[in-house]
């Protein structure tokens, strides 16, 4: 068996193989609700049919003006809850397990009539100028984060994700060049994350992993690296993260010179620092979709997970053609057997 067909433990999450669908905002909800609906009902489960692991349901807010825009998922209400109780039920059908990511766009939510974030500078030039949260909005931001989590649980997820990458909320308060705040919130760039983090481990189940998307070096000029990402996440795992989803980039401003290749595989190298920096388990995502890198990052103990973002777009059943490509053989739903010759 390939070492993407492995079968993978971490606490309560057991996950039949090491491929995830990494997460991917759709843009197809009702401004006002913020709900899934049939086409995510549609498309989440047709990758659990299609084989794979672990499907991490888009970034998903915390509050209305939380998301980056109108079309974007939300779980800001116990009302939101059986529509996404629906999807899972149908993930967990196919063999499956689900995950949702949770987040805050901060000053990159376009849609909010006025975002906010640590600080009052707009994401882009002609951008909406953000209000920067107090000291109160941000603990209270923290509780949304944790709220969010519970109805994540009630829901029935095996594991959640916060989004700590990409120049959303929580990158903005661990990024030197973003947050000038004079608080305790601008005096510790960890402290926004690891009180989500706090927020959010006291609703999960005590054997539910948790698991952060995290942004290991920012592309601006002036951006941080990776020394001062593996001391975020060196604070992120002591408060209670259980795997890193490891990106790179997100943030707005003069371009610097750290910004990697655009090549398959491109963010392995982030994963592995912060692997072997920190002994956590991590996930490597950016344009993993070939087969054989997938499976190359997981034989050289690179990576513990492999998530596969616009390759599994295009193909739903990305994982059952990837394990047959590697195995030779791969499980396939008996509605689908004789496309596979197996009757």
């Amino acid at each position: 068996m390939s070492h993407l067909g492995k079968p993978y433990s971490l606490k309560s999450l057991e996950l039949r193989n090491r491929i995830v669908m990494s997460p991917m905002c759709q843009y197809s909800v009702d401004a006002e609700d913020g709900a899934p609906n049939d086409w995510h009902f549609v498309h989440y489960t047709s990758r659990a049919i299609g084989g794979t692991g672990l499907v991490i349901m888009e970034m998903t807010d915390v509050e209305p003006d939380g998301r980056i825009t109108n079309g974007d998922l939300g779980l800001w209400s116990d009302e939101q809850i059986p529509a996404f109780r629906r999807i899972i039920n149908e993930i967990h059908k196919y063999g499956a397990k689900a995950a949702i990511q949770i987040a805050h766009a901060g000053r990159k939510a376009l849609d909010a009539e006025v975002p906010v974030g640590p600080g009052d500078v707009a994401f882009l030039p002609n951008g909406k100028k953000p209000r920067a949260l107090t000291t109160e909005e941000a603990w209270q931001m923290i509780e949304k984060f944790g709220q969010t989590a519970r109805r994540a649980v009630e829901a029935g997820v095996d594991t959640v994700e916060l989004h700590g990458a990409h120049g959303y909320l929580i990158h903005q308060f661990q990024s030197p060049g973003l947050n000038k705040r004079e608080d305790e919130f601008g005096k510790d760039l960890a402290k926004f994350g690891v009180e989500v983090i706090r927020a959010v481990k006291k609703v999960l189940p005590a054997d539910m992993p948790l698991m952060m998307r995290i942004s290991a070096i920012e592309y601006m000029a002036d951006g941080y690296g990776l020394d001062h990402s593996v001391e975020l996440c060196r604070q992120y795992r002591d408060a209670g993260v259980d795997l890193f989803d490891v990106s790179t980039g997100g943030e707005s401003g003069p371009p610097g010179d750290k910004r990697p290749g655009n090549f398959p595989g491109y963010q392995l190298p982030f994963a592995r620092v912060i692997k072997e920096k920190l002994g956590v388990p991590v996930m490597t995502v950016g344009m993993m979709e070939e087969p054989a890198l997938a499976e190359h990052a997981l034989a050289a103990g690179d990576a513990d997970l492999v998530a596969v973002a616009r390759g599994m777009l295009r193909n739903p059943y990305w994982a059952v053609d990837a394990l047959r490509k590697l195995d030779g053989d791969a499980e396939v739903v008996k509605q689908y057997e004789r496309a596979y010759g197996s009757r």
